[in-house]
């Protein structure tokens, strides 16, 4: 009975040791966790005439740490990055980028007197918060330009009400009401 019991530990901490053990002397890598995918608009608009979607922009600059937070916190939650990768193109828009952008033939400069790029003026309609979250449909026409940090359960709301096409027959108010 004792020597079944040494067995049995035996090959219990051995099949232990093996499952720890790479196969073929290659390290095991530990499966990446799902990411936004985000993309330039340029690419958003090329990738619309084959399979059009709406577009999200996050409008962004390098020193806005509520911009940071709302990608730390955020665009990291799971339920976010599933429905935005599925639903959207998803942009991220550097507002005070100096690099040209050509969409629709117009090509979009770095502005000194507003200190950022014409596109975001144009997405954020002169009103320059940070962050912003700009929607636009499948023709890439304005939907909504969203100012201000959300967390992930606030920015969801927002997200599916463009996302699931709730605009289209429901104003706002009424759609937070029904939720």
């Amino acid at each position: 009975m004792i020597l079944q019991i040494i067995t049995c530990f035996f090959l219990l901490i051995s099949s232990i040791a093996a499952s720890n053990t790479p196969i073929n002397n290659k390290s095991v890598k530990p499966m990446a966790t799902a990411t936004i995918q985000w993309i330039s608009i340029e690419e958003a608009a090329a990738k619309m005439k084959q399979e059009p979607r709406k577009v999200l922009v996050d409008v962004y600059t390098d020193w806005c740490g509520w911009c940071k937070k709302m990608d730390k916190a955020t665009y990291s939650a799971p339920q976010i990055i599933s429905f935005i990768n599925k639903n959207f193109y998803p942009v991220k828009l550097d507002a005070e980028s100096k690099k040209p952008i050509t969409l629709n033939g117009h090509t979009y400069q770095y502005n000194d007197e507003y200190r950022s790029h014409e596109l975001a003026v144009a997405l954020l309609q002169g009103q320059m918060s940070y962050p912003s979250t700009v929607y636009l449909n499948e023709k890439m026409e304005m939907l909504s330009p969203v100012p201000g940090y959300m967390d992930a359960k606030d920015f969801s709301k927002i997200m599916r009400y463009f996302g699931e096409d709730h605009y289209k027959s429901l104003s706002w108010q009424e759609h937070e009401k029904k939720n």
